[in-house]
C-alpha cells in the first residue's frame, strides 16, 4: 500500500508542479528549474572534485577520512546548508589487513567470544581474473547468469607500491582502524510539507590507494553542488531535501545502513511536538549517485577499454526492479529521464530495473528509490567496463573534460527532476 501511496504523491507532485508552470502564465516567463540548473557548471564541479581528491582516497577509519568529512561540512555550511548533522556509529572491521592486524583482531574477538577470523586468501593487488568460458563457449558470473560479450579484469588495488604518485601513496599510507564511524547531512527545508522529503546520496569513502576521484569523488561532488545550488537564498522547495555522504560504503554500506536503523521509525514525527519541526520528514524517495564519470565502452577482445569516453555515453538511472517499491521507483526513474530529456544539456538518460551495489539498497523496501551511474553496475561496471575502478588509476588527472561533463549531466538530471518533485522555485 505505501508503494501506491508514494507512486501517488510521484504524480501528484509532478502534477502540481505542472499546474504551477501554467499558472504563471505565457509560455516565455522564465522557468526556474532551467535557471536552477544552470547555476551548475563544469568548473565548480571540477573543483569540489580538486577538494575531495587532496583528501587521497579517504579511506574509512582514517585521519584523511576524517579530515574530509569535515572539510565536507565546511563547504555545505559555506553554500548556506548550514543545519549540518551527522550519523554516528561503530565499525569493528578492517579494510586492509595484514599479519599483525590480523592477531590484534583475532585477539580481540576472542576477548568477545567471536569465532576466529577466517583465513586471508592470496596476496592483494591484482586484477580479478577475467572468467574463463566452459566447454560450450559460455561464461557465467558469479551467480550463474550467462555474461555476454568481452569482459575486462576487475578488483580491488591492495597494493600502494602499484601507486606511481609518491605523493598520493604517501597521502593514503595511514592503514584504517575499528571504531566511531560518521556520516554528514544537511537540509533544504520545505515551506509547506516540511514533514516531507527525498535525500539525494553519495558515498565520500574510497578504495584502492588513489584520489577516489571517480568511485566516489564524482558522486559525493555532486550532492554537494546539487546542495549549493538548492541552498541559494532566492531558491524554495515546497518538500525538504536531504543531501547525505555516506561512509563506508566501501565496507558493505555501513554508513547507509546506520542511517535507515536509526532514523527509519523517526520519519514524520514533529519533535518538539507543535513545533513545525521535522527531525526526520517522511522518506517520499532517495536517490543514489556512485560513479558518474566513466563511460568508454565494453571492452575489446583482449580485455582493455579505449581511454577516449564513447560517443554513446549516457547517464544510468537505475531501480530495482524486484524492491517492494519497484512500482513507485520505476514511476521516478521514468520521470528523471524525462528531465534529462529537457534539462541536461549533453548527454542522454537510460532507465534499467537492475539497481545493486550501493547505498540506495537499504533503502529500496522503504521508498521509492534510485541508483544513477555512469554505467549499468551488474552487466557493465561488474565486467570490467571501467579499468579505474579501485584501482591507482583513478586520480583527477586520468579524466578528460568529457568525463567530467558527464558526472555534471547527471547533476543536471537529479538537480531538475527533485526541483519539479519539491516544487522549487525563485523568489
Amino acid at each position: 500500500m505505501r508503494s501506491l501511496a508514494v507512486a501517488g504523491a510521484l504524480v501528484a507532485a509532478c502534477a502540481a508542479s505542472a499546474v504551477q508552470a501554467q499558472a504563471t502564465s505565457p509560455s516565455t516567463a522564465p522557468d526556474p528549474v532551467r535557471i536552477m540548473v544552470s547555476r551548475l557548471n563544469l568548473e565548480s564541479y571540477k573543483n569540489t572534485l580538486r577538494g575531495l581528491a587532496q583528501f587521497g582516497d579517504r579511506r574509512q577509519g582514517t585521519a584523511r577520512n576524517r579530515a574530509a568529512l569535515d572539510w565536507i561540512e565546511a563547504q555545505l555550511k559555506k553554500y548556506g546548508c548550514t543545519n549540518t548533522e551527522r550519523i554516528t556509529y561503530e565499525y569493528d572491521g578492517r579494510q586492509i589487513q595484514n599479519d599483525s592486524t590480523r592477531r590484534v583482531d583475532s585477539l580481540a574477538r576472542a576477548a568477545k567470544g567471536l569465532a576466529p577470523l577466517p583465513p586471508r586468501g592470496g596476496r592483494g593487488g591484482g586484477r580479478g581474473a577475467r572468467p574463463e568460458p566452459d566447454s560450450s563457449g559460455i561464461r557465467y558470473d558469479r551467480n550463474g547468469n550467462i555474461i555476454k560479450g568481452n569482459v575486462g579484469r576487475t578488483g580491488v588495488n591492495m597494493d600502494p607500491m602499484l601507486q606511481p604518485d609518491t605523493a598520493i601513496r604517501r597521502l593514503d599510507a595511514e592503514p584504517d582502524t575499528p571504531g566511531k564511524r560518521q556520516d554528514v547531512y544537511c537540509t533544504k527545508i520545505g515551506t509547506t510539507h516540511p514533514d516531507e522529503m527525498y535525500i539525494i546520496g553519495g558515498h565520500m569513502d574510497g578504495h584502492g590507494y588513489n584520489q577516489a576521484v571517480n568511485d566516489d569523488g564524482s558522486g559525493t561532488a555532486l550532492v554537494m553542488e546539487l546542495a549549493r545550488v538548492f541552498s541559494s537564498p532566492d531558491v524554495v522547495t515546497d518538500r525538504s531535501i536531504r543531501f547525505v555522504l555516506w561512509n563506508n560504503e566501501e565496507t558493505g554500506l555501513n554508513g547507509a545502513h546506520a542511517y535507515v536503523d536509526q532514523r527509519k521509525d523517526l520519519q514524520g514525527v514533529e519533535n518538539p511536538k507543535g513545533s513545525g519541526k521535522y527531525p526526520e520528514p517522511k522518506w517520499l524517495g532517495m536517490v543514489q549517485h556512485d560513479m558518474m564519470m566513466w563511460d568508454h565502452g565494453a571492452p575489446g577482445p583482449d580485455g582493455k577499454v579505449s581511454p577516449v569516453q564513447r560517443r554513446e555515453a549516457d547517464v544510468n538511472i537505475e531501480f530495482a526492479g524486484a524492491s517492494k517499491f519497484a512500482d513507485s521507483s520505476a514511476k521516478m526513474a521514468w520521470f528523471f529521464r524525462r528531465s534529462n530529456d529537457k534539462y541536461a544539456t549533453n548527454y542522454p538518460a537510460a532507465v534499467g530495473d537492475r539497481m545493486s551495489n550501493t547505498d540506495s539498497d537499504p533503502f529500496k523496501d522503504l521508498t521509492a528509490t534510485l541508483s544513477l551511474r555512469e554505467n549499468e553496475r551488474l552487466a557493465q561496471t561488474g565486467n570490467g567496463w571501467n579499468p579505474t575502478w579501485h584501482q591507482p588509476t583513478d586520480v583527477l588527472s586520468t579524466f578528460s573534460d568529457d568525463d567530467y561533463r558527464l558526472g555534471l549531466n547527471a547533476a543536471q538530471t537529479t538537480l531538475s527532476a527533485i526541483a519539479q518533485l519539491t516544487g522549487a522555485r525563485l523568489k
